[in-house]
């Protein structure tokens, strides 16, 4: 299929960017755009096999052109496009459905058969069923640098089965899966993601130079002392991301944090902002939805530091300052032997939990129950700290032997804490609240739940979804 595409395009004036290809999904009932070049002052002629409608559009100097085609409701029905400037190129087995990007660092990246070292739990039973799962397509935008934009990116689609599962994105394809079950439409997924990157290497010249220090001149970044040629700004952006930025998509999911560990204050969550608001800028497509993924449970050196607690911290602000967004949690994501790895083999749950934000924010399904617990308040009543939640759904998983409570007091020493479920009958703040105490501590100040960068808790709500790690102080 992809060798008798290529062929077509060299024998066509029209020239097309690999994204448009075989195999492709069209976000539905939208203005698609269509774009490519052919010879400088021609019109090119679109038709489109599922409307009679007729689209034209004329060269500019450079040759290129660019239009939008009415697409129609999501089905499992082929559809093609075909090009015609005196010469016809048809794109087959297009699907119109719902297409997201799949965008980050290497856990975003990570495959469905893993990485060296790296397994994906359950890869085995995906391959066995994904025959079952024909409405998912995706395309792998290629990891390369950059110093200019490029226009085109050396990639085709794929449709999912057993002979295709295993390069695509682990999280993307659990993500996929579960819309695909749930709404029973196609889904496409474009990977343009890199692993190692930070989130200032996906960010435009002009944002570099208006928010951050970082060199955007050639010399200047081969020059910056950087370990590693993925941490570098700009290069990737231009590289990976510019090719797919005419494509009309759905809403962007997003892993990526691991590099910026040890960012001061609030400026991860900030450029987090200027780099959602770039993307949204540049698809033209409005406030697209934004969901992203808080970094699991990792050693950084020190199981019991707290520079990866800051920057889930950090994302955690990200989610409330950026419009339109949603934050999965991750905290019971690690097994305990995974304290030094970084590639966490339970991606399943993480893409499913992508996909309730989705079903429930983007889709309207407000019986997905998508949201993790987070802090809501607290009061110090008679020796021990009491918390409310928000987003319980009515029920913590469970009353007894609730792990990752640390309680500190004036000298602001944590200390292990014993926590359960409070009810007492009667009114008052105390009605029913989690009860957090430790001999230690008489007269406790501030409570931590999981602030390290390797601790697993095991408190969740009633859908199951763990509580982001928190602190009550600023210490």
């Amino acid at each position: 299929m992809a060798l008798a595409f290529v062929v077509a395009g060299a024998q066509a004036k029209v020239k097309l960017p690999h994204v448009l290809g075989d195999n492709m999904i069209l976000q539905q009932n939208s203005d698609a755009r269509l774009w490519g070049e052919a010879k400088p002052g021609t019109r090119v002629k679109v038709t489109v096999s599922w409307s009679n409608e007729k689209y034209e559009a004329k060269t500019d100097e450079m040759g290129k052109f660019l239009l939008t085609v009415r697409t129609p409701a999501a089905s499992y029905t082929p559809l093609s496009i075909t090009f015609d400037d005196g010469e016809k190129l048809t794109l087959n087995n297009v699907l119109a459905g719902e297409v997201w990007v799949c965008a980050g660092q290497s856990n975003m990246e990570m495959p469905m058969k893993g990485f060296g070292q790296c397994p994906v739990e359950g890869y085995m039973d995906e391959v066995i069923d994904a025959r079952n799962y024909k409405g998912i397509h995706y395309v792998k935008i290629p990891s390369v640098m950059s110093m200019t934009p490029l226009e085109d990116a050396n990639c085709e689609w794929k449709e999912i089965g057993p002979q295709t599962i295993s390069e695509a994105s682990a999280t993307g394809y659990f993500f996929a899966k579960t819309l695909n079950k749930t709404l029973d439409i196609p889904v496409g997924l474009i990977m343009a993601n890199k692993g190692g990157t930070r989130v200032e290497s996906w960010f435009t010249k002009e944002n570099l130079e208006k928010y951050t220090t970082e060199p955007t001149d050639s010399d200047g970044i081969v020059a910056f002392k950087r370990e590693w040629d993925y941490h570098r700004a700009l290069v990737w952006g231009n590289g990976t991301f510019n090719p797919i930025l005419k494509y009309t998509v759905k809403g962007i999911i997003y892993y990526q944090g691991c590099s910026n560990v040890g960012d001061p204050g609030n400026q991860y969550s900030d450029r987090m902002k200027i780099l959602v608001d770039q993307w949204r800028s540049q698809f033209g497509l409005g406030e697209i939805p934004f969901y992203f993924v808080e970094i699991a449970p990792y050693w950084y050196d020190d199981s019991n530091g707290t520079a990866g607690a800051l920057l889930r911290e950090q994302q955690f602000r990200a989610s409330q300052i950026i419009p339109n967004s949603g934050l999965v949690c991750t905290n019971d994501l690690a097994y305990t032997y995974e304290s030094k790895q970084i590639h966490p083999a339970q991606k399943r749950q993480v893409g499913q939990r992508l996909a309730l934000l989705a079903l429930n924010g983007t889709y309207g399904m407000k019986e997905m129950w998508c949201q993790s617990p987070s802090y809501k308040d607290m009061k110090v009543i008679d020796g021990a700290v009491h918390i409310h939640l928000n987003n319980d759904y009515g029920a913590i998983s469970r009353f007894e032997e609730i792990s990752g409570f640390e309680v500190a007091g004036e000298d602001k020493q944590f200390h292990m804490a014993i926590a359960e479920h409070f009810w007492q009958p009667g009114g008052g703040y105390w009605d029913e609240t989690i009860k957090i105490w430790s001999p230690e501590v008489p007269n406790p100040v501030a409570v931590r739940y999981c602030f390290r960068n390797f601790e697993i808790g095991n408190l969740k709500n009633a859908a199951g979804l763990p509580l982001f790690p928190f602190r009550t102080d600023n210490w």
